[in-house]
């Protein structure tokens, strides 16, 4: 029985800046255990931001795999996401982690799933998580119909993501890509 429910990441690209937020929420069953979690992570020399979704140890985890993929293949970032899906879908231990990656760097926008799937979105905005929908909504209309920074899209679909979806909170951790 999964009980734990967590968070709200989105990416967006806009005028060659690319950014990744998401809330700090975690929730067991009916109740909220912590509302400043970090979720969203620098990699490789800052040029990598990741973000995850689900299970806090799970995402983690993946994270440091993804970390030591992008040293031995030196920062390049699409082989690195491909390697750690191949290894995330074939190994019997990284095959049971609950968790979804957002990942970007200054050329590239990527979700990554325990199935073996590496997306890269048509549309520069993706989002994952319990509120990824509402964000990822949101972030869309703001994208295509205003003149906002790809920051300030980010955090206006995170702060409407929190007003719909109850396992988002407002306490958002924004990073940009350098």
């Amino acid at each position: 029985m999964n009980l734990l429910h967590s968070t709200t990441i989105i990416a967006v690209r806009k005028d060659d800046i690319t950014v990744i937020g998401g809330d700090g929420q975690v929730t067991m069953g009916h109740t909220v255990i912590k509302h400043g979690a970090r979720k969203i992570r620098k990699l490789y020399n800052n040029s990598v931001v990741v973000g995850f979704a689900g299970s806090a140890a799970d995402g983690l985890a993946l994270m440091e795999r993804l970390e030591a993929k992008l040293e031995e293949l030196r920062g390049n970032l699409v082989r690195a996401c491909v390697e750690l899906a191949k290894e995330w879908r074939m190994d019997k231990y990284l095959r049971r982690l609950e968790a979804l990656l957002l990942v970007a760097d200054r050329e590239n926008m990527l979700l990554l799933s325990g199935n073996g799937d590496v997306i890269e979105p048509d549309e520069p905005v993706i989002a994952i998580g319990s509120g990824g929908d509402y964000a990822r909504s949101a972030a869309l209309a703001l994208y295509r119909h205003t003149n906002m920074s790809a920051e300030d899209i980010v955090r206006e679909a995170l702060k409407i993501a929190s007003e719909i979806c109850i396992y988002t909170n407002s306490n958002f951790v924004i990073e940009r890509v350098t």
